[in-house]
């Protein structure tokens, strides 16, 4: 989306409403108060994933198939391109095993209590 939006080729209607929807996502105001249980976060559940659709219903097909492959593009390359190493790996798993030991231990000494 935030390609199509800069694209030359998307009409201004386009740019408009889907500056709208971002505004909409990320403002603290709602139409209904996230203080309210449940429905106040149904309305950004629905009227965000809704204003997307409509968003990029509006913007041509050919543009927004032509930016779709410039992201995955995108993403491709920054996913080759990423460092890679095996140490951090291993002090991650072995911190992980640590803290499920220390656990486990915990959890199977309190019940034998």
């Amino acid at each position: 989306m935030y390609l199509a939006c800069r694209d030359a080729r998307t009409p201004w209607y386009a740019k408009a409403f889907a500056a709208l929807v971002v505004g909409y996502a990320f403002s603290p105001i709602d139409l209904i108060p996230d203080v309210i249980p449940i429905i106040g976060h149904l309305d950004d559940v629905i009227l965000v994933p809704l204003g997307v659709w409509i968003a990029a219903r509006m913007i041509p097909p050919e543009v927004l198939a032509d930016c779709r492959a410039r992201a995955a593009e995108h993403q491709l390359t920054k996913l080759l391109n990423k460092p890679r190493s095996r140490w951090a790996v291993a002090v991650i798993i072995v911190i992980w095993v640590a803290v499920a030991a220390i656990l486990s231990y915990w959890l199977i000494g309190y019940s034998l209590q």
